[in-house]
C-alpha cells in the first residue's frame, strides 16, 4: 500500500523446448480448444497444472519415456498415459469429454436445489477446510506479476528555488523522458520462487502456538526494460530526479493544494527505514509473509473474501448441472450473481456431490462492481478504485488427514488512479519556505497477478519442522525466462507474454 502512495505522490517468445525440460499440451479432443488448469500427477508424486494456455513443463528428472502421466480435470474422462506414448502425438493430450448430466436431471424424482446445495456447502465448511494442525512438509511455487500501466503521465517542474532556467529546462527534459520512457514500455516484473513449506501446531505453556518454516530451492526475477521496471526502481529514478533539488541533510513535509503532510520527509539513506521498521526486512521475510496472505486470502473457510459461501442471502444460486470429476464423483455446478448490494462476486462453483465439498471456484468482479473507491477528482484532483479482482481456486483431498487442501489459485487484482494535483516540498527551518513545486498528472492502472500450485505434500513431525533453519536467499536475476534453470523442479509453465518479456541489453 504504501507503494501506492508513492506512486499517488510521485506519478500522482517463443515456447522453449530444450533438452532439459518438455512442454507439453492439454487440449480438447473433439475441439482442440486449450484445457486450463487441468491436474497432472508425475509418477504418482508430484502435483501439476497446467497453465491458463492448456500447457505444462516436465523437469529433467521427469523426462524419460517410462514417466507415468495421470491428467484430469472437471467434466472429462481422466486419462493415464506415459511419456513414450505421447511421441508420436507431438506431446499433445487429448482429453474426452465425460458425462455431462444437465439440469434436467432429477433424483429421486426431485429436481436438486441449488439454495439447498449451498446450505449444505455452508454447513460443511469447517469438516472440509478445518486444519487439524499436524505437522506438514509442502512444496510449493509461487509466481508474482507485478505491472504499472500508465496511461498519461506529465510531471514538470514549475519552482526551483537556487536553480537557473536553463536548471531547470534541463530538469524537466529528464522527467519529459522520464515519463515518455514509461509509457512507451509501460514496467512489468515476475518473480518466482520454489521452496518447502513447513507448517506444525504444538502446545506451548498452555497455548497453542502454529509454526511455519520456509526453505527456499530456487528464486528468480525478470523484469523488462532499463531502470524503471518496478514500483521501487520508479521511486528511485523519480528520486534522483528530485535529489537535484533537494539538500539531502535537510528535512522537508509535502503541501499539496491546500492539504500539507505533517510527516517529515528526507533523503537521507536509511532515514525512513530506521523510522518505520525496527528489523529491516529481507527477501525471506517478505516472501514468507506474502505466501502466508496469499493461502489466508484463498482459503475457503477463514477469508472473508468469499461471502457467496457464507452470506448466502446476498446471492443469487443457479443449478447447472452435474459432471464427471476423476475419482468416481460428480460435481454440482452451481452459478452464483449478486443478489443484494452488498455482494460483491459472480462465478461458478464446482461442488463434490458425495460431500458437498467446494473443490474449484472461478469467481470475477460482477459488473459494476469495485472493493473500494475514492472520487475527489474534481475537488482534490484525485480518484482511485479497486476495480479488477478474478481468480481461480482448485482444492484436492488432503493426503495427509482428512478434508481438502489448496492446491491451485491464482489471483489478479488491479487498482485504478487519476491524480492532477500541484505538490510542494517545503523545507523545515525557523522559517518555513517553499523549495520545490511540481505540478503532476498522473492516470493509469497498477495490476498484480499471482499464482499457486502446490506440487507436493507429505507428512511431518514436530520435531522436524522446529529444527528447519530459515535462511535469506538472494534472487537469480534474468534478462528472459529461461526453462533450464528450472530443469531438475516442476514448476507452472510461463504464458507466453512472460516468455516473449525480455530486459534491455
Amino acid at each position: 500500500m504504501r507503494h501506492s502512495f508513492f506512486v499517488l505522490f510521485f506519478f500522482l517468445g517463443l515456447q522453449f523446448s530444450t533438452a532439459q525440460t518438455l512442454s507439453l499440451k492439454i487440449v480438447d479432443a473433439n475441439t482442440g480448444d486449450n484445457i486450463p488448469y487441468a491436474n497432472i500427477k508425475v509418477n504418482d508424486t508430484a502435483n501439476l497444472i497446467s497453465n491458463a494456455e492448456g500447457n505444462f513443463t516436465l523437469s529433467e528428472n521427469n523426462s524419460a519415456d517410462a514417466t507415468v502421466l495421470v491428467i484430469s480435470y472437471l467434466g472429462y474422462a481422466p486419462l493415464q498415459t506415459t511419456l513414450g506414448a505421447l511421441k508420436n502425438q507431438a506431446y499433445v493430450i487429448r482429453l474426452t469429454p465425460g458425462i455431462v448430466e444437465l439440469d434436467t436431471l432429477t433424483i429421486a424424482n426431485v429436481k436438486p436445489n441449488a439454495d439447498s446445495i449451498m446450505a449444505a456447502v455452508k454447513r460443511n465448511l469447517k469438516v472440509n477446510y478445518k486444519s487439524n494442525g499436524a505437522a506438514l512438509k509442502d512444496q510449493l511455487f509461487m509466481r508474482d506479476s507485478h505491472a504499472f500501466i500508465p496511461a498519461k503521465i506529465n510531471i514538470e517542474i514549475t519552482k526551483s528555488t537556487g536553480f537557473t532556467k536553463q536548471q531547470l529546462k534541463t530538469t524537466n527534459a529528464d522527467l519529459q523522458t522520464f515519463s515518455s520512457k514509461l509509457l512507451k514500455q509501460p514496467p512489468h516484473e515476475y518473480k518466482d520462487i520454489l521452496g518447502n513449506y513447513y507448517t506444525t501446531l504444538v502446545k506451548k505453556n498452555d497455548k497453542n502456538v502454529y509454526i511455519p518454516r520456509f526453505e527456499v530451492i530456487k528464486a528468480t526475477t525478470l523484469k523488462n526494460g532499463g531502470d524503471a521496471v518496478s514500483l521501487d526502481d520508479m521511486k528511485q529514478m523519480a528520486e534522483n530526479i528530485f535529489l537535484k533539488h533537494l539538500d539531502t541533510n535537510k528535512y522537508y513535509r509535502i503541501k499539496s493544494g491546500l492539504f500539507g503532510s505533517r510527516d517529515t520527509i528526507s533523503l537521507k539513506e536509511g532515514f525512513h527505514e530506521k523510522k518505520d521498521k525496527a528489523v529491516p526486512e529481507t527477501n525471506l521475510t517478505k516472501s514468507k509473509s506474502n505466501l502466508m496472505t496469499f493461502m489466508y486470502r484463498n482459503n475457503l473457510l477463514q477469508s472473508e473474501k468469499f461471502d457467496f459461501l457464507s452470506k448466502l442471502d446476498w446471492y443469487n444460486y443457479t443449478y447447472e448441472g452435474k459432471i464427471y470429476k476423476s475419482d468416481e464423483d460428480y460435481v454440482y455446478i452451481i452459478k452464483f450473481t449478486p443478489d443484494k448490494g452488498k455482494a460483491k462476486y459472480s462465478g461458478k462453483l464446482y461442488i463434490s456431490v458425495s460431500d458437498y465439498a467446494v473443490v474449484r471456484c472461478d469467481y470475477t468482479l460482477a459488473e459494476g462492481k469495485t472493493l473500494s473507491s475514492f472520487n475527489m477528482k474534481f475537488l482534490l484532483g484525485v480518484k482511485s478504485a479497486e476495480n479488477l479482482c478474478k481468480g481461480t481456486i482448485i482444492y484436492k483431498k488432503n493426503p495427509v488427514g482428512t478434508g481438502y487442501y489448496l492446491h491451485y489459485a491464482t489471483l489478479e487484482t488491479g487498482q485504478y488512479f487519476y491524480v492532477n494535483r500541484p505538490l510542494k516540498f517545503i523545507e523545515l527551518s525557523d522559517t518555513e519556505k517553499e523549495v520545490v513545486a511540481f505540478d503532476l498528472k498522473v492516470e493509469g492502472n497498477m495490476n498484480t497477478k499471482t499464482e499457486f500450485l502446490n506440487l507436493n505434500r507429505s507428512q511431518s513431525t514436530d520435531s522436524e519442522v522446529e529444527s528447519i533453519k530459515e535462511n535469506d536467499f538472494k534472487y537469480t536475476s534474468l534478462k528472459r525466462y529461461d526453462p533450464t534453470l528450472w530443469k531438475d523442479y516442476s514448476v507452472i509453465e510461463p504464458l507466453e507474454a512472460m516468455k516473449q518479456l525480455k530486459a534491455e541489453e
